[in-house]
């Protein structure tokens, strides 16, 4: 791991603003075997349990597997209401002892998970891990009952200092990274354009996405009207209903499955100095990939130039566009030249530069259920069967973010 210290020294520059977390060497020790999701609505009356035990149920058959195989159960604390173990067996009717973790789910942990997730294969405490995200947040917006921007205008600091300002919600946080990316590099809003344009018509063939046949153009993207400038609507993530899983085993244990294992070969986190306090944070135009993505490759012993796809937790257009900058597809301040010319779209060959990203529409697009469904899409490619498969998939990574925190997820299609 020496090599990811000399590579975050160089690709940082600096370390008064962020830093690697420092995690241990997993490669080739975990397999993705299930994949499963519930519908993905706008406010629909469904409860966030019961859309985790659905997504659950589908990611175990898709395993080829049954409930009671299951021991152990990853969820995301404190966000909807997630599953436990005494939920899983009541509603399965199981008896088994289940391992249980709540460092799992989607945002960051939708790829640490995998690195939790073998620590306890390891320990002998799980052999066969499902990892589930759930999110009711489009019915209880509608409900008047709750919204992500709950904790922030709840958590003491912001509102004493960033709400009596009017530095709320979410998308004037993002807008103002957005505006210094632009002062910054010359960033146009045509070239921000092309992250929601290219993740919209990717929704546009998915099945599954909230936004398909709602197409976009440059045109009629420059012509809406601006909701936190520089973001029009559609540089905005949306709320929405849903839940994904997935079951992880050792990858040694994975080749009798009925689909193609997914193996994890690197996982790298991050974290950034002010956070979550966005008004204190020292450099506003760049992401803790930064420090996440050299720490995934030198696990998995690879580079940006190796990847076939990529899943980039877009909350925000400048926030994947940033993200695709620190992950090394191009320089600091180049992303919107780099995203230019439909570099980001599925069908786009790689030997005429760019990179495919969010082949399921994203947050932006698809759903936004935090980045579990990233990480299924790119199973999905990695086997072979995504509505918009890319030619010849071996190698994909998965970026997630929390503002304080980055995480990336090296993924190879198995054998």
């Amino acid at each position: 791991m020496a090599q990811s210290i000399a590579q975050l020294k160089q690709r940082a520059g600096s370390f008064d603003w962020g830093h690697s977390v420092e995690l241990d060497d997993i490669k080739n020790e975990v397999a993705i075997i299930g994949i499963g999701e519930t519908e993905y609505t706008g406010a629909s009356g469904r409860n966030a349990k019961a859309m985790a035990l659905e997504a659950v149920a589908k990611a175990i058959d898709d395993a080829g597997l049954k409930p009671a195989d299951i021991d152990g159960l990853m969820v995301s604390k404190g966000i909807a209401d997630q599953l436990t173990p005494d939920d899983f067996r009541a509603h399965f009717g199981t008896a088994q002892e289940i391992w249980f973790s709540q460092e799992g789910g989607a945002m960051i942990w939708g790829a640490t998970c995998a690195h939790t997730a073998a620590h306890a294969i390891r320990a002998k405490q799980a052999s066969t891990i499902v990892n589930v995200f759930s999110v009711d947040w489009a019915t209880a917006r509608s409900a008047g009952t709750g919204s992500p921007g709950d904790w922030h205008a709840s958590e003491p600091m912001k509102a004493a200092f960033e709400l009596p300002y009017g530095w709320f919600p979410q998308p004037l946080y993002f807008a103002t990274f957005a505006h210094r990316h632009m002062h910054e590099f010359g960033t146009t809003p045509e070239q921000l354009a092309e992250v929601p344009l290219a993740f919209r018509r990717h929704a546009n063939t998915h099945s599954g996405a909230v936004m398909r046949e709602r197409s976009m153009t440059l045109q009629s993207y420059l012509d809406r009207p601006m909701l936190a400038d520089p973001f029009r609507v559609e540089d905005c993530c949306l709320i929405s209903d849903g839940a994904g899983a997935f079951v992880m085993c050792a990858a040694d244990k994975s080749a009798d499955r009925p689909h193609t294992p997914v193996v994890v070969e690197g996982v790298g986190l991050g974290s950034i100095e002010g956070a979550p306090y966005i008004s204190q944070q020292k450099k506003i135009t760049a992401t803790p990939q930064t420090f996440a993505a050299p720490w995934a490759y030198a696990m998995a012993d690879r580079s940006a130039s190796e990847l076939d796809v990529i899943a980039v937790y877009d909350c925000f257009s400048v926030t994947a566009m940033m993200q695709i900058e620190d992950m090394g597809f191009c320089q600091k301040g180049e992303g919107g030249e780099f995203v230019q010319n439909n570099r980001l779209h599925f069908d786009r060959p790689r030997r005429q530069g760019g990179i495919p990203c969010n082949t399921h529409g994203g947050l932006l697009s698809h759903a936004y259920v935090l980045g579990i469904a990233h990480v299924i899409e790119l199973v999905r490619q990695l086997r072979g069967t995504a509505q918009n498969q890319v030619e010849d998939v071996q190698l994909a990574a998965y970026a997630g973010f929390t503002a304080e925190e980055g995480s990336t997820l090296i993924l190879r299609k198995g054998l």
